[in-house]
């Protein structure tokens, strides 16, 4: 297990589709594992495969939601070849940010629930109605599968100020 390095924007890498997992081996779970690893010391709540360099039908989610401790609780889930089934009629507005785009966040609609299916680390089969912040984070992350970032999402001006604060924080930063 590893932590690895998030690629950020504007790296190609991010805007490449992902290929489906023939088989889900040893390999799939060590990276599922590395996967876990890098988004936790990123404190993120979901990652894609492919913002590690791995263009694989991969991501993992954990919302790290809090307890009635108040603590976040941990509930990792991962979904490996996952394709949206349905999608609601409804809407709904979160306020995203993205690891690759690191502290920008903007608003983003998206249907309000999905149904999903998926794959686990163990090669089982699911297929489960998704909703709320789970909803919204699974369908952030499949996007990123397809070539898509969350600022894509964006009207072409909103997106234009998201990377000019970006550049800005990096320029600051070095």
């Amino acid at each position: 297990m590893a932590v690895h390095q998030i690629i950020e924007i504007p790296d190609p890498r991010l805007r490449t589709i992902s290929a489906p997992v023939a088989e889900v081996t040893d390999a799939t779970r060590a990276l599922v594992a590395d996967m876990f690893d890098s988004m936790y010391a990123a404190r993120g709540i979901g990652l894609a495969a492919i913002q590690i360099g791995v263009p694989e039908r991969v991501l993992v989610i954990d919302l790290q939601e809090d307890g009635e401790d108040g603590k976040p609780v941990k509930a990792p889930r991962v979904f490996i070849n996952p394709e949206i089934v349905e999608t609601a009629p409804d809407l709904s507005v979160y306020t995203e940010g993205c690891l690759s785009v690191p502290d920008q966040y903007a608003d983003v609609e998206r249907p309000a629930t999905c149904r999903v299916r998926w794959l686990d680390e163990q090669g089982g089969a699911h297929d489960e109605q998704l909703e709320g912040l789970l909803a919204t984070c699974i369908q952030h992350e499949m996007d990123h599968l397809e070539g898509i970032v969350f600022i894509d999402h964006l009207s072409r001006l909103k997106r234009e100020m998201v990377l000019k604060k970006l550049a800005k924080a990096r320029k600051a930063a070095a």
